[in-house]
């Protein structure tokens, strides 16, 4: 099963929290955070990613 990451660049506020936690899936693009990997077939450090996140702009499903 995969699990689709995603990034709401009109929300993400650039913190670089979630490139931080998780660099193997997340980097910054300027000052906006985009996913390295748009599906992963296992969830690791991703879900902390997304809890971490202070404006819920990161998904994981």
């Amino acid at each position: 099963m995969t699990h689709k990451i995603s990034v709401d660049k009109k929300t993400c506020i650039g913190c670089g929290t979630c490139a931080a936690l998780c660099p193997e899936s997340f980097k910054m693009e300027g000052d906006k955070a985009v996913p390295i990997k748009e599906e992963v077939d296992k969830i690791s450090c991703e879900k902390e990613a997304e809890e971490a996140c202070p404006v819920d702009a990161i998904k994981v499903e």
